[in-house]
């Protein structure tokens, strides 16, 4: 008879090393894995179920540490960190591949006239949003009133960026002209993010310690955290969004492209979609999901609270979003 499964596993954490850029990048490959959007509520729910009685010491005698740990991965791909609700199914981090793969693809391909710039931007800005609300830091509601002032300000600011980039683009390089897209969604990002988040940036994010004891709100750490979450979606977008133009440029000079053009937005979408693949995990993991500052960094008032009540605390850790 098997022996059961230990109690002190910590599943708080990522199953590899968070410190290391590897392990970090093993953990948000599990955590984007396309496949988890399959997955039916039953099995999020059993994985839900698994996670939370293992948290209260209750294992079941025929659970494995492998099964433990893909319990673990189902319920993070599906569930918020801090509030616990299950996030939309197009929001989380698993959808972000097949999603992006076809609205970048799309943008990419329809992007010399003014309707074609103007619907993809607001589609792509539109899932944009989604994912942002779904990924935010913190337990505290967003009000419809943040919501629309952000979706509405990158939507226009994407918008903006590409219509005034595409009248440039029309005296140079057509090759030129395919980076567009890329420049707005850049642009877009640098908008919407902070916006869609902006009550993080004026009331905080919640700060911990080493052992997760909330210690009060931070706007510095909100800043942070912010900056790098826009610093990671640029990134991710980078390789989809600059390899395939010169790829595509040289394909439409070839027969086939000019004798089927029409398949010329499947071949942008599949390799925006390789891309895609690995660049998702890879950008993810350039910082920690937990990350952390030093104390003096933090505001002066929440420094002296923290060192009241926790004397011996030099650093505190948040969750950055995604």
């Amino acid at each position: 008879m098997a022996a059961e499964l230990s109690t002190n596993i910590n599943i708080k954490e990522p199953r590899w090393d968070q410190g290391t850029f590897i392990g970090r990048a093993k953990h948000f490959f599990t955590v984007t894995d396309p496949r988890n959007i399959l997955l039916s509520n039953e099995q999020l729910d059993k994985a839900h179920q698994i996670i939370h009685d293992y948290r209260q010491g209750v294992v079941s005698p025929d659970l494995t540490e492998d099964e433990l740990w893909r319990a673990k991965y189902i319920f993070d791909s599906a569930f918020h960190p801090d509030t616990g609700e299950k996030m939309l199914l197009i929001g989380r981090m698993s959808a972000q591949v097949p999603m992006n793969m076809t609205i970048t693809g799309c943008m990419m391909t329809f992007y010399r006239t003014t309707p074609a710039v103007v619907f993809w931007q607001w589609i792509n800005q539109s899932f944009n949003a989604i994912v942002n609300y779904t990924n935010r830091s913190g337990d505290a509601p967003i009000t419809v009133n943040q919501l629309g002032t952000a979706y509405i300000s990158a939507t226009t600011g994407a918008v903006a960026t590409a219509l005034g980039l595409n009248s440039l683009a029309k005296h140079i390089s057509p090759l030129i002209g395919r980076f567009v897209p890329f420049a707005a969604v850049a642009a877009a990002n640098c908008i919407n993010i902070p916006l869609m988040r902006q009550r993080e940036l004026k009331h905080g994010i919640p700060v911990t310690d080493e052992n997760d004891n909330r210690l009060g709100e931070s706007t510095k750490a909100a800043q942070q955290a912010i900056t790098q979450v826009v610093i990671s979606r640029i990134l991710m977008a980078s390789p989809g969004m600059a390899i395939p133009p010169f790829l595509m440029n040289s394909l439409e000079k070839k027969a086939f492209l000019k004798r089927f053009p029409w398949m010329s937005a499947p071949i942008q979408v599949g390799l925006v979609g390789f891309c895609l693949v690995f660049a998702t995990p890879l950008c993810c993991a350039l910082f920690p999901q937990k990350s952390s500052m030093s104390l003096s960094r933090l505001e002066p008032e929440l420094q002296e609270k923290i060192r009241a009540s926790h004397p011996g605390v030099e650093r505190v850790y948040f969750n950055k979003g995604l």
